[in-house]
């Protein structure tokens, strides 16, 4: 009866914090805002769009979620809505650039672009990002080189904000790591992974919604693993995903950022106040280059077709690829509006 009751009331509490709003009033209310804290429209739109796209594919966390604390830093002075990343080393297809702090999410598109195109030249192109703001959703440039026909693999850093396997205090990141492979109908396969089995942005969305985790992310007060979002939130002890293994590969991807970009590392990006001054990779491959669209899409949906023919656990939901996900609740999405947290939604509205 006591489980009854509280199932009761997590559900009514949802209820009260969801409301939908369509794709173009976030849109247009987002670029008000950085309109407002010092972009130029056209920055502005182009920012804007990024975290409305990230909350019509579902990923709220990098979407209204994340963007007050954006705002924050843009009134703190942190990020300069008008600098941009230039490229200070040019090596073939492997260039090294500066992102000078500017705002995240478009110097890292802007490298992207910048990857395909060292791609479409070389077969393969690699764009080194040092010194740069948080790029909000790794999948978002996955999906953009995807576009462009591209293979890519994008990763960054961030401030030590999980323990290391054996270790209690936070002394490496839950670096963000993206793969994405194109297909010709545009439904591409990308998947966007932290190497915590959640990241912050996600543990706060379940937190804000009331909801448990489906599985186990972290430790709470008592040292003990829980799926409770709000003691991880307060423990800050993420578990990383697959335990030591994603401990170890957080470890070589700060190392593999750091190196090429020769920018900070986790431990150094630890010292400012906040997470600021990342290192990024994008890496592009141009499929083409060795493949017609047709061999490449036979591949592909060869391969996807018989993942999908898996039996699935639970007859009520089928087994999909990454990507898919996002591509449905796109659709639902626009269709009957993003679903937004009302107490996020209205710090923008008053923005």
């Amino acid at each position: 009866m006591e489980t009854r009751k509280r199932n009761n009331q997590s559900t009514v509490r949802r209820n009260e914090l969801i409301m939908r709003v369509s794709y173009d009033t976030m849109l247009q209310k987002f670029k008000r805002v950085l309109m407002k804290k010092g972009f130029q429209e056209d920055r502005a739109e182009a920012a804007a769009a990024i975290f409305a796209q990230n909350s019509l594919a579902g990923v709220y966390s990098h979407g209204l979620n994340r963007f007050p604390k954006v705002v924050e830093y843009l009134e703190k002075g942190e990020i300069d809505p008008d600098i941009k990343a230039t490229c200070e080393l040019q090596l073939g297809a492997y260039e090294r650039w500066n992102g000078h702090r500017g705002f995240g999410p478009l110097n890292a598109r802007q490298a992207m672009e910048r990857a395909c195109e060292l791609a479409k030249q070389y077969g393969i192109g690699m764009v080194a990002l040092a010194n740069n703001n948080h790029w909000m959703r790794g999948g978002s440039y996955g999906f953009q080189a995807a576009d462009a026909g591209c293979i890519s693999i994008c990763l960054s850093n961030t401030k030590p904000n999980m323990p290391a396997w054996g270790g209690e205090d936070q002394r490496i990141g839950n670096n963000p790591l993206v793969f994405a492979i194109p297909r010709s109908n545009g439904q591409h396969v990308v998947i966007d992974c932290a190497m915590s089995q959640f990241s912050y942005g996600k543990i706060e969305d379940y937190r804000l919604k009331g909801l448990q985790l489906p599985v186990p992310g972290g430790y709470d007060s008592s040292g003990q693993i829980t799926r409770d979002p709000g003691e991880i939130y307060k423990t800050k002890r993420v578990l990383p995903m697959g335990f030591w293994k994603g401990s170890g590969i957080s470890i070589a991807l700060d190392m593999i950022a750091s190196v090429l970009t020769a920018g900070n590392a986790v431990h150094t990006i630890g010292t400012f106040e906040d997470e600021i001054g990342l290192s990024q990779m994008m890496i592009a491959i141009d499929p083409s280059k060795v493949n017609t669209e047709e061999q490449t899409d036979a591949i592909v949906d060869g391969i996807l077709d018989y993942i999908k023919a898996s039996k699935p656990i639970d007859e009520a939901r089928p087994v999909l690829y990454p990507g898919e996900p996002e591509w449905q609740t796109m659709e639902e999405h626009r269709k009957n509006g993003i679903p937004v947290i009302e107490e996020k939604w209205n710090m923008v509205l008053a923005m």
